[in-house]
């Protein structure tokens, strides 16, 4: 634990609440079992304080801290989170105070309000009685020889409305054996030069007191005014070595800050000694920020700093052809570092190099087979009519695919007729007929399905299964639809984006067409020839001889 004067060589404290406040955030909700694999994560990572939860709110966290009591960490702290005892209620009465001690975690952090507008207006107490609230909790945890955090909830709205008051409460909580004073700004509303100014006074004035104890000073944001990040590495740079965030920034509202984020920066752009100091290392962020998105049942954020799949994607055609010579022409940090990689985009902003350096990262060489430039340029076409191959890279496989010399299709949709029929008293029912050609036989087939596009794949998919008994392994996994040119209503142009699987392989493809029908037909079609191809489908047929395997593509490259 740093304490304030040892200089800026005092290592930066990471204090990780992703359990607790994290779960605050609309739509993520943590299993007992979610907790306790991203606790074990945390610590194997190296987070050295990770709050666990708020025992006296719920029967979980209670659970929670029961389990983890069994459990070796490698290198974490673990804290129970609290408020402050009801006005009501003696320390040792508190049920709130009782569970806290009862988690026997060796951090508790207390959380106590700064602003007169909570003491008077939410919790009915007066100045004084919250003085004692505060200095009697903390007093009572310290007292059983726990670490004392003590968080200063609404902090900076606080000081704002009664500076002397809010400096009071720092000092209650300090004097009752609070090791750790944590600003919170709750609202998440201090733009960053009032954050300095008003964090600048209050140590100034609390370090100046006579006999004061000394204390890490803590900073701990919400990001409703899009600074969370920035005001918590402007604290640590002005000598905060305290900081409080959740993994990817979630939390309430806007959500905390994000600790991934802080730790790549402080890690990255400052020579500030770190704790974490054991188990992960820096390359392991963008795995450990996916990782905690997958157990919250949370999409990946593609466009957060460091950890995205965007991060680091480049897609106009200046960028890429500066990225082909100099990587780090256009990116702040190499991607490696942090476990991510770079990516060029293929689109209808690119150029040559862009496409050049995306088929090569796919595994496809253009020089001497396809011409680079006349790629980009029917890509652009391509997109000018809709398509987007940037979230469709199976498909601009194909395209390549199909420009090369000596390319075959598997197969050919002849023709297709796709019906919807609703009437009076009976179900909607959807059916679909299509001819396709495979090696100069034609096979015509019908299905029906839950709509139009599902009657489609079945029916395709039915067709082409007779030839290609593989694609039974195969199925779509996302379904999208946009509107290209929204201006145009009913006549607008539409894209699909269909996402389909085999096994371990995933893989996305596009259409677009006037209709939803036909550019849907043209996704499912590209969807089903790279499967047939990636997945080294052969042709089967009956001749006279029986059946004879004709392979007609090769396997994945």
């Amino acid at each position: 634990m740093s304490e304030p004067g040892e200089g800026s060589a005092a290592p930066v404290i990471l204090y990780d609440t992703t359990l607790r406040d994290g779960t605050q955030g609309e739509n993520i909700t943590l299993s007992l079992a979610d907790k306790i694999r991203i606790a074990r994560m945390l610590d194997e990572y190296g987070m050295p304080y990770i709050e666990g939860g708020w025992p006296g709110s719920n029967p979980k966290d209670i659970e929670f801290f029961a389990a983890a009591r069994t459990m070796t960490w490698r290198t974490a702290k673990l804290a129970a989170f609290g408020s402050t005892r009801h006005r009501a209620n003696r320390p040792d009465a508190d049920p709130n105070l009782r569970e806290l001690v009862a988690a026997e975690t060796p951090v508790v952090t207390i959380f106590g309000k700064s602003w007169l507008l909570h003491v008077t207006e939410v919790l009915g107490a007066t100045p004084a009685e919250n003085l004692d609230m505060i200095a009697e909790s903390v007093a009572f945890v310290a007292e059983r020889g726990r670490e004392a955090v003590y968080d200063a909830e609404h902090f900076f709205d606080g000081y704002q409305a009664d500076r002397d008051y809010a400096l009071s409460t720092l000092r209650a909580a300090r004097q009752a054996g609070a090791r750790s004073l944590v600003l919170c700004d709750t609202n998440g509303g201090t733009l960053t030069d009032e954050l300095l100014r008003i964090l600048s006074d209050v140590r100034a004035t609390l370090e100046a007191d006579a006999d004061a104890p000394a204390v890490t000073w803590g900073i701990h944001t919400h990001n409703d005014a899009e600074l969370a990040v920035a005001n918590s590495l402007a604290a640590v740079q002005a000598g905060v070595r305290h900081v409080q965030a959740t993994i990817n920034g979630y939390g309430e509202r806007c959500g905390n800050a994000n600790m991934v984020s802080i730790l790549a920066n402080l890690a990255l752009k400052t020579e500030l000694p770190l704790l974490p100091v054991g188990g992960g290392t820096i390359a392991d962020l963008t795995s450990l920020s996916r990782s905690v998105a997958e157990i919250a049942n949370q999409v990946p954020n593609d466009y957060q700093p460091f950890v995205g799949r965007s991060a680091f994607a480049h897609k106009g055609g200046v960028h890429g052809a500066a990225v082909a010579k100099v990587e780090r022409s256009y990116q702040h940090v190499d991607p490696t570092v942090v476990g991510n990689e770079g990516r060029l985009v293929v689109s209808e902003l690119g150029g040559k190099a862009n496409t050049r350096i995306r088929a090569e990262q796919l595994g496809h060489r253009l020089e001497g087979v396809v011409d680079p430039q006349a790629l980009s340029r029917l890509i652009k076409q391509l997109e000018a009519d809709g398509m987007a191959f940037e979230g469709a890279e199976a498909s601009f496989e194909l395209l390549i695919r199909r420009h090369s010399p000596g390319y075959e299709a598997p197969f050919r949709i002849v023709d297709y007729t796709a019906l919807v029929e609703q009437r009076e008293g009976r179900e909607q029912l959807a059916e679909a007929t299509v001819k396709v050609a495979v090696d100069g036989e034609v096979l015509h087939t019908a299905a029906s399905g839950n709509g139009p596009v599902n009657a489609l794949d079945t029916a395709l998919r039915k067709a082409l299964g007779a030839f290609y008994p593989e694609l039974d392994s195969m199925h779509l996994v996302d379904f999208k639809v946009r509107i290209v040119d929204g201006a145009a209503a009913t006549a607008a142009r539409t894209r699909v984006i269909i996402t389909s699987s085999a096994g371990a392989l995933e893989w996305s493809t596009v259409g677009s067409a006037t209709d939803v029908i036909a550019a849907s037909a043209q996704a499912l079609a590209d969807s089903i020839e790279y499967a047939i191809w990636k997945t080294g489908a052969a042709l089967r047929r009956r001749d006279e001889r029986g059946i004879e395997t004709l392979p007609l593509v090769p396997g994945p490259a």
